[in-house]
């Protein structure tokens, strides 16, 4: 990975124009083809960025970076130009281990891909960890109307919860095809105000208990619609 420091300009041109004016910015430029630029403000997202695969052009000597990114019969375009660079530094991150589920979610995943009906409505399993470019959704399903499903599962549903199945929706509904794909939040039990902001989101929370999945208690499914 490399890591740029520096006072840049931003122009990106595709689907629509943007323009970032000169400021200073981190570039992060991964060996998987993402390109991330990021302000020292506004929270963990960045201000622009282009997901792989892309073509990466830096001419060292103009000091201008150049991303490329074909989108059906357009190409996105990152052009950053250099104006001063501050600090440049590159790391081998080695291998990347992925995030591991504690062994409630573990178990849960496992015993709800197995019975995704026990989420309240007739489900098919399409895919477990179905990779989006921000990390992979437990498990993606369709629904009696064929129409797609994203679950995430947790042990405690909390707000950050909400938040991570929000973005991995924004994500997925990128693609055309997948563009009416809701989301369903499915934990053990669940911190009220993350009920609140799902139902704000239009995701639905679904309480399910680990020991009535595996039969080892009667059945006592709490939905919140």
């Amino acid at each position: 990975m490399r890591l740029i420091v520096a006072r840049c300009e931003v122009l990106y041109t595709g689907r629509l124009t943007a323009t970032l004016p000169e400021s200073t910015r981190l570039l992060m430029l991964k060996d998987d083809g993402s390109v991330l630029v990021h302000a020292d403000a506004g929270g963990y997202k960045p201000l622009n960025w282009m997901t792989p695969p892309t073509a990466i052009e830096v001419d060292e000597q103009a000091g201008v970076i150049i991303v490329r990114k074909r989108a059906g019969k357009t190409e996105d375009r990152l052009e950053i130009r250099l104006i001063e660079i501050l600090s440049d530094v590159a790391h081998e991150m080695g291998e990347a281990a992925g995030l591991e589920k504690d062994g409630v979610e573990r178990d849960l995943q496992l015993e709800l891909a197995a019975q995704p009906a026990a989420l309240g409505e007739e489900l098919r399993l399409v895919k477990r960890e179905w990779m989006t470019d921000i990390g992979p959704v437990d498990l993606m399903c369709r629904d009696e109307d064929d129409e797609w499903v994203a679950v995430e599962i947790k042990r405690v549903g909390t707000i950050e919860a909400v938040e991570q199945i929000s973005r991995y929706l924004e994500r997925i509904r990128l693609d055309p095809a997948l563009a009416g794909c809701r989301g369903i939040l499915a934990a053990q039990k669940f911190k009220p105000q993350a009920v609140v902001l799902a139902e704000s989101r239009g995701i639905r929370c679904a309480e399910v208990d680990l020991a009535t999945l595996r039969g080892e208690r009667v059945p006592d499914l709490t939905l919140f619609v």
